[in-house]
C-alpha cells in the first residue's frame, strides 16, 4: 500500500517529492529475510532524500511555511485519484477515531491539569468535530506531515534568483491512511506551531497556501484548530501511555515536551479567533457575522440613540488627524506625551470651534505605539498602532449614554488597566439573536458605581462619566467607543489596537463603529493612496528606470533619527540611509529651516550673514590651502562644478577615474562613472576618461597580504598619466571618493592616494576628492574621509549629509584654483548658497558637534564593525568585513577560495532584514556586498541588534 502510494506521487507529481521504491535484482518490491534464531522480516528499500528535517531548521520564514502548504497541498491533490484496498483501515493515528484514542488513554496522564487540558479537547471532539465527521470530504492522505517526516532544502541559486529555504520532500508513509482530507493539514500545523511565539499566524501562513493549491471548505477551516489540538492531545496520551510500557525510551519523548506547551497556550485561545485567522488565509470574511451585524445596525437607525450630549451629527465636530503622517505632529513633538498631543488637539478643537474631536478607526498611529525612536532602543517589532475604535474627545465628567438596549456584558477597573481608566461592556442582539458587543473606555470609575454585570440597559441610559485623566485644564480627554462582533472569550481588557499584519482580521471582529455614532461621512479626509496604488501610478507617470527599494516596497510616511514608520506605524531600524546624516527629521535641523523660510529665502545676489558665517564654519573644518567655497544643491551638481574647476585652472581635459566609482547623475558625471557605464545600459569611458583598477584589497589584484598595496595599486595611475603623456596629452584631474561606496563600501589601502596624488600633481593635474557620501564624520577617526590617507586634495566635493535630507551641497577649493575659475564668465546658482539651505548647514554642523556623533560614529562603528567580523566565524558566506566608522560592507561569496559572489544571498538577506525591521542595501559591482551606512546617532544596541538578526537570517544557509 505505501509503495504504490510513493509510485503514484512519482509517477503523477514529480516535483512532490518522495522516497522511491528499489527493486531487488529478480523485480521485486519486498522481501522476506531470516533473522536471528528463524525469525522472518519483511524488507524493502527506499531512496534516500536529500536535505534537511524541518525540525532542525531553527527559522522557519512565511515562505518555508508557505512552501510546505504548498508541497502537501499538491500532495493531497494528486492522491485525490488513489485508491488500493489497504487504505480504509482502523488505526489510531486518525484522527477521525480521537475520541476513541484520547478518551481510552486520558488517565495514563499523571498531572491533573494537564489531564484536564486534554479533557477539554476531547469535549471540543464530541461537541464539534463528531456530529460533523460525515459532512467532510475523504481521502488518501499522508496522515504523519510532523516535523521530522517533512524535508527541506535551499535551491540551486542561478543569477540573481534566491527564494530561500522551502519544503522538498516528505518521508516516511508508515501512517498513511484513506481518512478526512482536512486531517493532512491539521497534522502538519499541529507540528508547525510547535515552539512558535505566534503559532497560529505561523500555521496561517501553511493553511494559506494550501487552500491555495487544494481549496478548503468553510466547515474544514472551522474544525481545523479543535482538529490540530486534538493531534497534540493524541500525540501526548499516547506518549503518556507508551512511556508506562517502556520508560526509558526516549523516542517516545520527542515532541511531548514542546507539545504540552503549546497545548497549555492554545487551551486559553478562542477557537474563533484561530478560525478568523485560517479564514482570512483562504481570502473569506474573517469574522463571518461582523457583515450582518452591521447590516442590522444600518436598518435599526431608530432604535439608536445618542452616546454622548452633542450632536455628533451636527458642524460641531473636529476629526484629527492622529495618524503615523499626521502633519500635526512634527518632530518636537513628544507623541509619546499625550499632554503635548492634547495640547495640539485642544489648540485645533478651539481653531474650529468644535465641541467634540474625532479619533478615526481603522488609523495608523504612532502616538500609541512605543516609541522606538530612541537611541538605546534594542529591538524593532511589530507594535499595535491600528485603532480599533473611534474616540470622542470630551471635557472631563461628559455624561456617556447607551445607545442600544441589552445588559451589561463586564467591566475593566482603572486600577487593573490605569491608561484606560475604567471600561464598561454592554451586550446586544439583533433581532435573530446574535450577539454583538459596544465598548466605552476611558470612564471614571465612580461613574460606574451601582451598575452589576447583567443589569438591563436601555438606550439613552446613562452608563458612565468621560474620565478626568490626570491631564492638565487646558488638555481633552477622550471617550473610547468600539463595536465588537465576537468577545473572543477575552474576560480582560479588550484589545483597543492591534498589530498591522492583524488588521483585517480585527477591523472584522470590530467594524467601524460610526454606523452607531452616525458622524457625517464628509467629516472624515480621504485616505492617502495604497502602496498598491503608488506603484501603479509609478508605472503611468515616473520614468521606469528609477528603481525602488525591495520586493515589496515599503511606503514609508515619517523619520524619527535613525527610524523610518511605514504607513501602518511600524518602525524600521535605518542602516542605510546617510543622507539624513544627524538623524531623520532631527528636530533642531527642521527648526533651523522652518525659522529661517519664514524669515527670508533668496538667491546670493544679495548680501546675507549666513552665506560667509556657513562658508567661514565649513572651510575651518578643512586643512590649508582649502578655503574657497562655491554652494550647490546636489553633489551632481558639486562634482560638476569640480569639472570645470579643474579643466579652467588646468586647461586640459582628460581623467583618470577609479574603476567602480560612481560619481553623480549628469551626463558629465556618467562618463566618469565607472559604476554606470561598465553597467548595464553603459558605452564604457569616453576619450577623455581613463580608468584605472579599484584599490581592492580583498577582490583587487593586490591582496592584504601584499607588502604594499597602496602603493602597487597607485602605480597604475603613474602608468596611466604616462600613457597619456606618450600621447601628447595631459591629466586633468584624478577623481576619486574618499571611500568607494558603490565600488563595494571599499576602504583605499594605506598611502594609495598619497602616491596617486604625488603622481598626478607631477603631471601637473589637480586632485579632486568626491566626499558626498563619507564627509561630516561618518569615518569616525576624522572628519573627512581624505584625511585617513593624510592627504590634501585640491578639490573637495560635499553633498548629501551636508543639508540631511534639504538640498544643500559645495565645492571647497584653493585659493590658487578659484582664481584660475575667475576668469570673466560668471558662476550663479540660483539656489546655491541660498539662506535656508546655509542655515541648515549650520545646524548641521552644530549637531554634529554638540553630540558628539563624530566621536559615536567611531565607538558605535568599532562595536559594529568587530561583531559583523565574529560572524565570520560561524558563517562561511561572510567573506569580508570592512568599513570606518559608520561606512561598513559585508561582502558575501559562495566561496572563500575563488571568492564566487554570493549576489543572491545578498538580495535575500536584504529583503529578510527588512521583514525583521532593519534596512540594509547591497552594493558593489557583483551587488554581493551588504551596505550598512547608518544616521550617526545609531547607537551600541541598535549595532548589536542589526548583528544579531543578521547572525539569525545566516543561520538559515547553515542548517542542512
Amino acid at each position: 500500500f505505501q509503495n504504490r502510494a510513493m509510485e503514484h506521487l512519482a509517477n503523477r507529481s514529480p516535483s512532490t517529492a518522495c522516497p522511491r521504491v528499489c527493486t531487488t535484482s529478480s523485480g521485486e518490491t519486498i522481501i522476506t529475510v531470516k533473522g536471528a534464531e528463524g525469525s522472518t522480516h519483511y524488507v524493502r528499500l527506499l531512496t534516500y532524500l536529500r536535505g534537511t528535517p524541518l525540525a532542525d531548521v531553527r527559522t522557519q520564514t512565511p515562505e518555508l511555511l508557505q512552501s510546505l502548504g504548498r508541497f502537501l497541498g499538491t500532495m493531497d491533490k494528486t492522491l485525490e485519484d488513489f485508491s488500493h484496498h489497504a487504505a480504509p483501515r482502523e488505526f489510531h493515528w486518525d484522527l477521525k477515531n480521537a475520541g476513541v484514542v484520547i478518551s481510552g488513554n486520558i488517565d495514563h496522564i499523571a498531572d491533573s491539569r494537564r489531564r484536564s487540558i486534554a479533557g477539554h479537547f476531547l469535549k471540543q471532539f464530541a461537541t464539534f468535530v463528531e456530529p460533523a465527521q460525515h459532512e467532510l470530504r475523504q481521502s488518501f492522505i499522508h496522515n504523519d506531515g510532523n516535523d521530522h517526516n517533512i524535508i527541506t532544502a535551499l535551491p540551486d541559486i542561478s543569477g540573481e534568483e534566491m527564494i530561500g529555504r522551502r519544503v522538498t520532500g516528505i518521508v516516511d508513509f508508515g501512517d498513511a491512511v484513506h481518512s478526512h482530507t482536512v486531517n493532512e493539514l491539521a497534522v502538519a500545523i499541529a507540528y508547525v506551531m510547535l515552539g512558535k511565539e505566534d503559532p497560529i499566524s505561523a500555521a496561517a501562513h501553511v493553511v494559506k497556501a494550501y487552500n491555495d493549491v487544494l481549496p478548503l471548505t468553510e466547515l474544514e477551516i472551522e474544525l481545523l484548530f479543535t482538529l490540530a489540538c486534538l493531534r497534540l492531545s493524541m500525540s501526548v496520551t499516547i506518549s503518556a501511555c507508551q512511556q508506562e510500557l517502556e520508560p526509558d525510551n526516549e523516542y517516545l519523548r520527542i515532541s511531548e515536551k514542546s507539545a504540552w506547551q503549546l497545548l497549555e497556550c492554545l487551551v486559553d485561545m478562542s477557537p474563533n479567533w484561530a478560525n478568523y485567522v485560517f479564514r482570512h488565509a483562504c481570502s473569506l470574511p474573517p469574522c463571518p457575522q461582523s457583515h450582518a451585524i452591521s447590516n442590522w445596525l444600518e436598518q435599526a437607525e431608530e432604535r439608536i440613540g445618542p452616546v454622548t450630549k452633542h450632536d455628533l451629527r451636527s458642524a460641531s465636530t473636529c476629526v484629527f488627524d492622529l495618524s503615523i503622517g499626521s502633519p500635526d505632529f512634527g518632530c518636537d513633538t513628544d507623541v509619546a506625551d499625550m499632554r503635548a498631543v492634547g495640547r495640539t488637539l485642544k489648540d485645533k478643537m478651539d481653531l474650529a470651534d468644535a465641541l467634540v474631536g474625532i479619533g478615526r478607526h481603522n488609523e495608523a498611529r504612532y502616538a500609541y505605539a512605543d516609541s522606538q525612536a530612541d537611541s538605546d532602543s534594542s529591538e524593532v517589532s511589530e507594535e499595535k498602532t491600528i485603532h480599533l475604535g473611534i474616540d470622542l474627545f470630551l471635557d472631563a465628567g461628559t455624561d456617556v449614554y447607551a445607545p442600544l438596549e441589552g445588559i451589561i456584558h463586564s467591566f475593566s477597573d482603572a486600577s487593573e488597566h490605569s491608561e484606560h481608566g475604567s471600561t464598561i461592556i454592554l451586550q446586544h442582539k439583533t433581532d435573530d439573536g446574535s450577539p454583538f458587543f459596544t465598548l466605552y473606555g476611558n470612564l471614571s470609575e465612580d461613574s460606574l458605581e451601582g451598575l452589576c454585570a447583567g443589569n438591563s440597559i436601555k438606550s439613552g441610559d446613562q452608563i458612565g462619566r468621560v474620565a478626568d485623566q490626570d491631564l492638565d485644564d487646558s488638555q481633552l480627554h477622550h471617550l473610547h467607543f468600539q463595536l465588537i462582533a465576537d468577545m473572543l472569550d477575552i474576560t480582560g481588557d479588550f484589545p483597543r489596537f492591534c498589530m498591522p499584519s492583524q488588521r483585517d482580521i480585527w477591523l472584522s471582529i470590530c467594524p467601524d463603529p460610526n454606523i452607531i455614532l452616525a458622524i457625517p461621512d464628509g467629516s472624515f479626509p480621504a485616505g492617502g493612496r495604497t502602496g498598491e496604488d503608488i506603484l501603479m501610478e509609478r508605472e503611468q507617470y515616473i520614468g521606469r528606470s528609477l528603481s525602488i527599494s525591495y520586493g515589496r516596497p515599503l511606503k514609508i510616511v515619517r523619520g524619527a533619527m535613525q527610524y523610518l514608520y511605514d504607513d501602518t506605524g511600524r518602525a524600521y531600524l535605518d542602516a542605510v540611509n546617510n543622507v539624513p546624516h544627524v538623524g531623520h527629521c532631527h528636530p533642531r535641523v527642521v527648526g533651523a529651516a522652518q525659522r529661517q523660510m519664514a524669515l527670508l529665502n533668496t538667491n546670493t545676489r544679495y548680501l546675507h550673514d549666513l552665506l560667509v558665517e556657513y562658508a567661514e564654519r565649513l572651510c575651518a573644518t578643512m586643512p590649508d590651502p582649502l578655503g574657497v567655497c562655491y554652494f550647490v544643491c546636489t553633489g551632481s551638481e558639486a562634482n560638476e562644478l569640480a569639472i570645470r574647476l579643474a579643466r579652467a585652472h588646468t586647461k586640459n581635459t582628460d581623467f583618470i577615474v577609479v574603476e567602480g566609482a560612481y560619481h553623480g547623475n549628469t551626463g558629465s558625471l556618467i562618463d566618469l562613472s565607472s559604476y554606470k557605464f561598465d553597467g548595464p545600459g553603459g558605452k564604457g569611458p569616453p576619450s577623455h576618461v581613463h580608468k584605472v583598477i579599484m584599490p581592492d584589497v580583498y577582490r583587487g589584484i593586490y591582496k592584504s597580504d601584499h607588502p604594499n598595496p597602496g602603493k602597487a595599486y597607485a602605480e597604475h595611475v603613474r602608468e596611466s598619466v604616462a600613457q597619456l603623456h606618450a600621447e601628447k596629452r595631459n591629466v586633468c584631474a584624478f577623481f576619486c571618493e574618499s571611500l568607494l561606496g558603490c565600488g563595494g563600501q571599499i576602504v583605499l589601502p594605506n598611502g594609495y592616494l598619497q602616491a596617486v596624488y604625488r603622481h598626478i600633481m607631477d603631471a601637473g593635474g589637480v586632485c579632486i576628492a568626491d566626499e558626498v557620501q563619507v564627509g561630516f564624520g561618518r569615518v569616525g577617526s576624522h572628519f573627512w574621509g581624505f584625511q585617513t590617507q593624510d592627504v590634501v586634495p585640491d578639490i573637495v566635493t560635499l553633498g548629501k549629509p551636508m543639508g540631511n535630507g534639504h538640498p544643500v551641497a559645495a565645492v571647497v577649493t584653493t585659493p590658487e584654483i578659484a582664481a584660475s575659475f575667475d576668469n570673466g564668465m560668471e558662476y550663479f546658482n540660483t539656489y546655491g548658497g541660498n539662506p535656508v539651505s546655509c542655515a541648515v548647514g549650520l545646524a548641521v554642523l552644530d549637531v554634529i558637534k554638540d553630540e558628539n556623533l563624530q566621536e559615536n560614529a567611531r565607538r558605535v562603528g568599532a562595536r559594529l564593525k568587530a561583531g559583523l567580523a565574529n560572524l565570520m566565524h560561524k558563517h562561511p558566506l561572510i567573506g569580508d568585513v570592512r568599513g570606518l566608522g559608520l561606512f561598513i560592507g559585508v561582502e558575501l561569496v559562495t566561496d572563500r577560495q575563488t571568492l564566487a559572489p554570493a549576489s543572491a544571498h545578498a538580495s535575500y538577506i536584504v529583503e529578510r532584514m527588512k521583514d525583521s525591521g532593519i534596512l540594509i542595501s547591497t552594493d558593489g559591482p557583483l551587488h554581493n556586498v551588504l551596505k550598512i551606512k547608518p544616521p550617526l546617532v545609531f547607537s551600541e544596541a541598535n549595532a548589536d541588534l542589526l548583528v544579531g538578526t543578521l547572525d539569525r537570517i545566516l543561520e538559515e544557509f547553515r542548517q542542512g
